[in-house]
């Protein structure tokens, strides 16, 4: 272990060895490298997690730069994923990238969780999301959830052992795409930092997770709230 790397790490209450040990010893899947997607990758990359799956098809278009801040102007044009790779490698070559360079669909999506400890959702459409609910829920693997629309934004957290599930909170809702919208860049900034947190939190064995909590953040305002939800009766997929 690198103790100088995560020595600011080691000396917070209650984050031990073993945590940054166990988070080494971990995978997590991150499934699209662009507005959540860049500050995820980032955190769990200077966290130490030791082996990163990204699953990311598109290439760096000129309207990305204002809130996705794993690219530059230079890379406009260039595959979002090999971006990725390098420049996190940069930042941590002790970690283990795997890149699938491609979109998650439902041919695909099983062959790609399975392996990694953890998936943090940094997709911006519902069918990607109804998908990942579906894998992970069969997979029995636990997701971040992460969402952003204009100012606001959301995360949460779901376990396959215990909590409601997606369907939960989101089925039976008005649950139609969103139509395209303007994001506020530092709105992804917050939302995938705590996606982040929750997942390095889950990894490493601590502190205590937005189960059944629906964190909301109001750019605007500044303010946070929690949403509790609890499983639907008759939900099929708990």
């Amino acid at each position: 272990m690198d103790t100088e790397r995560y020595s600011r790490s080691l000396m917070l209450p209650g984050w031990e060895r073993q945590t940054q040990n166990r988070l080494a010893a971990s995978s997590a899947l991150v499934v699209g490298a662009g507005g959540l997607g860049s500050p995820v990758l980032y955190y769990l990359a200077a966290a130490g997690v030791g082996r990163i799956g990204i699953v990311e098809g598109d290439t760096v278009d000129r309207s990305n730069l204002q809130r996705q801040i794993l690219y530059t102007t230079s890379d406009i044009h260039r595959p979002k994923g090999q971006v990725s790779v390098e420049r996190l490698g940069a930042l941590n070559p002790e970690i283990d990238f795997k890149l699938y360079p491609y979109h998650l669909d439902p041919h695909n999506a099983a062959e790609i969780v399975h392996g990694h400890d953890v998936v943090i959702d940094c997709t911006d459409n519902l069918t990607a999301r109804r998908l990942l609910h579906a894998t992970c829920r069969k997979a029995g693997k636990a997701w971040v959830h992460g969402a952003i629309s204009e100012y606001y934004g959301q995360v949460t957290i779901f376990l396959p052992d215990r909590g409601p599930c997606w369907a939960c909170l989101y089925e039976g809702s008005d649950s139609r795409e969103p139509e395209k919208v303007g994001t506020f860049g530092a709105a992804v900034g917050v939302i995938g930092s705590i996606q982040a947190g929750e997942a390095i939190k889950y990894l490493g064995q601590i502190g205590e997770l937005l189960v059944g909590r629906l964190l909301v953040w109001d750019a605007l305002t500044g303010g946070f709230d929690q949403m509790s939800f609890t499983t639907r009766p008759g939900c099929p997929d708990c």
